[in-house]
């Protein structure tokens, strides 16, 4: 791949990323009485958008943060920040594209602490 493509396709992901909701839904109480699962539901366009645009953009920022991660992990260690870039670059995406629901704004499954 040259040059030209590899950076139309970075300045595209990117900018599809800031496309996406970027606060979370507040959590409410479900119906199920279960405190762990936040249930929601979301209308059909919103699963159609999220399936066909938000999960495969997410999918890609998973591998280039762990791309990223692991090219910028000497400098992460040496700062004493490899677990805050890990978290950054790829757990929360990878959460956010493996982990909540379809169409779904949240990421559906709160921890209890």
């Amino acid at each position: 791949m040259n040059c030209f493509r590899i950076l139309s396709i970075l300045v595209t992901l990117s900018l599809g990323l800031q496309a996406l909701p970027a606060a979370a839904q507040a959590t409410t109480s479900n119906s199920s009485g279960d405190p762990t699962y936040d249930i929601q539901s979301p209308p059909a366009f919103a699963m159609i958008g999220d399936l066909l645009v938000a999960r495969p953009l997410l999918i890609a920022a998973t591998a280039i943060g762990a791309v990223v991660f692991v090219v910028t992990l000497p400098f992460s260690a040496a700062g004493g920040g490899i677990g805050a870039a890990g978290k950054a670059l790829v757990v929360d995406p990878g959460k956010s594209a493996f982990v909540r629901c379809l169409g779904c704004t949240g990421d559906g499954y709160n921890k209890r602490e």
